[in-house]
């Protein structure tokens, strides 16, 4: 099925071990820290509670990152998950897979960033009345036109846009620790700052003590540590990639937990419990009680930057499965055009795509929600396939060298996979008619799928 494809882009080196970092780093941390500390206060029963959350969410995610980095260093591609599927199941799950992020994961999560930075932007200059729509627009166009240019200038904008992201994470924690206050009563979100943000309805019904729900405060958790599975990706591309990847992984999940405990920590000290769980802008209420409003409109500039850090990077990553798709199957093969680490083709589509999801939400009106619900049934389907995929690989390519191997095996990837599946379940449970609408366009592939593989079989009798 695969297809020789003159002036495909040809992937090279060109990654140093800080630039996996601060990729993984600033995907990782986009702005779903910001959002996601009062969902989980608002299902723990004290503050020790809400900490313990945060730590295992990282223990969890370094488990997950362990796997990964024995399939990125065994077998090092710029179709990371992609690769492995179709090594371990074929190229019909390859195909479904390369497909669905292409329509759903990858896309729907640029969506859904750039949400989120066009909604935190309009706090700071509003465009009207669809102004986080134009600024959602106005990112995907930019980083696009950024990635074609050459990883060069992706990786240096990544590089310089993590470091502010991390930086002002630390700024607003010791913030949080140093000044802030002793816990105070509740007080109302200011609508003058924030006019479009409502409280959800877990703030809306948390008493004056939490209630205690571990699985529904762990899938808030989960969710603000997803992100770092998408180092296979440029695995081929991170020079001595097999020592590399392997640190890279180990390195950023370590950051990223260290930095989530200690922003969680200054809003427990400076916030309390209950205070947290009422809010859905609690870190901006955190600046605020210590700066005052000045620090809450801080605080939108911080979520711009880390929102615009994670857009470049799940841009960067979610070119190259779509790379892959255009190598391997005939009827997609102008998404393998490119340059050298430019896959230009890939980068056009996906940015097409991403902004037809961007009208989408905009005529539902729930941009965010609305992302989010679309790609987290297919999102946690595919990570237990690409983590069942490890045992199917050990088994089945025994001689391969793998010059990292999974410790505690199978104990760990059991695990892995384990939670995968209670993640898939709960997404689906949570998210109603949006999770629909995401299992349907992956169902749409199947079409495809039978087209392409026509092709292929009449190209081969000829």
């Amino acid at each position: 099925m695969k297809l020789a494809v003159s002036r495909n882009a040809i992937f090279k080196p060109a990654l140093s071990l800080r630039d996996a970092i601060l990729t993984i780093v600033g995907l990782v941390i986009g702005a779903g820290i910001f959002e996601t500390p009062s969902f989980v206060a608002a299902n723990a029963s004290n503050e020790i509670m809400v900490l313990l959350a945060w730590l295992l969410g990282g223990v969890i995610s370094l488990v997950g990152a362990l796997c990964y980095a024995e399939l990125a260093t065994a077998y090092p591609h710029p179709g990371g998950s992609y690769y492995y599927l179709k090594r371990a199941f074929g190229n019909a799950i390859a195909f479904l897979f390369a497909w669905t992020r292409m329509s759903v994961i990858q896309t729907g999560s640029i969506a859904l960033l750039a949400f989120v930075f066009g909604d935190y932007a309009s706090q700071l200059w509003r465009l009207g009345s669809y102004s986080a729509s134009i600024y959602a627009a106005l990112a995907i166009v930019v980083f696009t036109l950024l990635n074609l240019l050459d990883i060069k200038q992706s990786k240096w904008t990544q590089n310089v846009l993590a470091t502010a992201q991390v930086l002002g994470i630390l700024i607003v924690s010791g913030i949080g620790l140093f000044f802030s206050s002793a816990p105070a009563s509740i007080l109302p979100v200011d609508s003058t700052i924030y006019p479009d943000i409502q409280l959800t309805e877990v703030a809306q019904s948390v008493s004056s003590v939490p209630s205690t729900n571990i699985g529904l405060m762990m899938v808030f958790v989960l969710l603000t540590y997803g992100g770092w599975n998408e180092a296979s990706y440029i695995s081929a591309e991170v020079r001595n990639g097999r020592l590399n990847i392997v640190r890279s992984l180990v390195w950023s999940v370590g950051i990223i937990t260290g930095l989530y405990l200690l922003l969680n920590w200054s809003l427990v000290r400076g916030l309390g419990l209950t205070r947290m769980a009422s809010s859905q802008v609690v870190v901006a209420e955190l600046m605020r009680s210590t700066l005052g409003e000045a620090g809450a409109v801080s605080i939108s500039c911080l979520v711009v930057i880390a929102t615009l850090c994670s857009i470049n990077a799940t841009i960067l990553t979610g070119a190259r499965s779509n790379y892959a798709l255009g190598r391997d199957f005939s009827l997609f093969t102008m998404l393998a055009r490119g340059r050298e680490n430019t896959p230009a083709n890939a980068l056009i589509v996906q940015g097409a795509i991403a902004l037809f999801l961007v009208l989408v939400g905009t005529l539902t009106r729930q941009g965010f929600e609305t992302m989010v619900d679309y790609t987290a049934p297919a999102f946690w389907f595919f990570f237990l396939l690409s983590g069942i995929s490890l045992f199917v690989l050990r088994q089945r390519e025994p001689n391969i060298e793998r010059p990292f191997k999974v410790p505690l095996y199978p104990i760990l990837p059991i695990l892995f996979c384990g939670i995968c599946l209670y993640m898939l379940q709960s997404s689906l449970a949570y998210t109603g008619y949006g999770g629909l609408l995401g299992v349907v366009a992956l169902l749409l592939g199947l079409p495809f799928l039978w087209w392409s593989q026509k092709v292929s079989n009449a190209t081969q009798r000829q």
